[in-house]
């Protein structure tokens, strides 16, 4: 019989490459993973990794094994939270990615109540872009993604699998120095812009801006590029070019030296919160998603 605890230790070897280093993530000793991997292997009877040297590879079977390990583990942890709360055990866990403009924005309103209206449920937090986040979601590594994707895009099929919560619609600010020749017109043509040196955000959003220059009749010249929203707005305000950010990440930091313009004609992108359909019917993440919309309708 497979195991999910062997599973989860497969996953850790599977990506990290060693036993000693699935140790340490696991925060267990290497002696004990090499005991639990040979009891896998047992139950498998089939090898499921090969060590060569100090680099452990998987074999056909452990690659089979690993791609189904997330589905199991998934399903396995939407069963004892489901089952813990029809026991009426007042406890949860709900494992939570977003990227960075809305974990300062949406994700500190739906934390604190969530905190306020279930303490027993124990929420966690880390950043990542989609498809980065959308990623860690199949693969088991949380329980909830905030994502987004710009209107037009054809990232539906993307998502087909997966429950989407839709949260709010973001529009694109246009940002340019306080002192340039648009400052203060409250709204702008992206046309208009087509001179200026460019500063762009994550790598997703700077495709998108490519491609909305490209619909508006040139290319961008990108001078700086970062993932770092505030340097973004940074640079805007030291005069070393012009950006476009969505509405939150502009809320998201103090916007010094720049002036904000209405971009024509409007730019929109989709922020959701997807979760897996198991995971859907788990009380505590349920209620997660729900305090994430009250948070976007505040």
């Amino acid at each position: 019989m497979i195991e999910a605890r062997h599973l989860r230790i497969l996953r850790a070897v599977a990506g990290t490459g060693s036993f000693s280093a699935a140790a340490r993530e696991l925060g267990c000793t290497q002696p004990a993973v090499s005991q639990q991997m040979k009891a896998l292997e047992q139950s498998a009877g089939t090898p499921l990794l090969v060590r060569a040297g100090r680099e452990t590879r998987l074999t056909q079977a452990g690659e089979a094994l690993v791609r189904h390990a997330a589905g199991i583990l998934a399903g396995l942890t939407a069963a004892e939270e489901e089952v813990a709360a029809i026991a009426g055990l007042r406890a949860g866990r709900v494992r939570l990615v977003s990227f960075p403009s809305g974990s300062s924005t949406l994700v500190p309103t739906a934390l604190a109540a969530m905190r306020a209206e279930h303490p027993g449920t124990r929420i966690s937090l880390v950043e990542a872009e989609p498809p980065r986040s959308v990623e860690m979601l199949r693969e088991g590594d949380c329980d909830v993604a905030l994502a987004f994707r710009y209107a037009g895009a054809s990232a539906a099929a993307e998502w087909e699998d997966l429950v989407a919560t839709p949260l709010l619609t973001d529009r694109l600010v246009g940002l340019v120095p306080e002192g340039h020749r648009l400052a203060g017109a409250g709204r702008v043509g992206m046309a208009e812009l087509a001179d200026e040196p460019w500063i762009a955000g994550c790598p997703r959003c700077r495709r998108h801006l490519v491609e909305v220059c490209e619909g508006a009749g040139f290319t961008p010249r990108i001078d700086f590029a970062t993932d770092d929203y505030p340097a973004v707005v940074g640079l805007v305000g030291a005069g070393l070019g012009v950006a476009v950010l969505p509405e939150l990440a502009v809320e998201s930091v103090r916007a010094k030296g720049v002036s904000a313009l209405a971009v024509e004609p409007a730019v929109e992108r989709e922020v959701v919160a997807l979760t897996l359909p198991d995971l859907a019917r788990v009380p505590a993440v349920a209620a997660t998603l729900g305090e994430l919309v009250r948070a976007a309708a505040r």
